[in-house]
């Protein structure tokens, strides 16, 4: 068994509020939302950071995006969203399975607030 989160939402041992779910790519909704509409949209595979996700498989990692503009579309976001991809622990990364954030329902000032 994993310790990964992300992977254990995959498997379907954590649940979660999916939205979108392709054979490669899961999207649900963020447990601490920071916006009115805040996804998370991860690769089924696991990839620690967006540097690894990029240099194992970058076509995967064009999917990863084209997934978040779909859920983004779904959720009516038509007015503009946010796409946020932390990597590292400098970075804010908190989970070490790459992911993408979906943020709208709101105008995305910034800095954030």
């Amino acid at each position: 068994m994993t310790e990964c989160l992300f992977c254990r939402i995959v498997t379907g041992e954590i649940p979660a509020t999916v939205v979108h779910e392709t054979d490669e790519v899961l999207a649900f909704r963020d447990i601490a939302p920071q916006a009115p509409t805040h996804l998370v949209v991860i690769p089924k595979a696991h990839h620690a950071d967006a540097a690894a996700l990029t240099a194992a498989d970058p076509a995967l990692a064009g999917r990863l995006l084209a997934a978040g503009a779909e859920v983004a579309a779904s959720e009516g976001l038509a007015d503009g969203y946010r796409f946020v991809v932390n990597t590292g622990a400098d970075g804010g990364q908190t989970v070490f399975h790459v992911h993408l954030h979906v943020l709208g329902g709101r105008a995305m000032t910034w800095p954030p607030g």
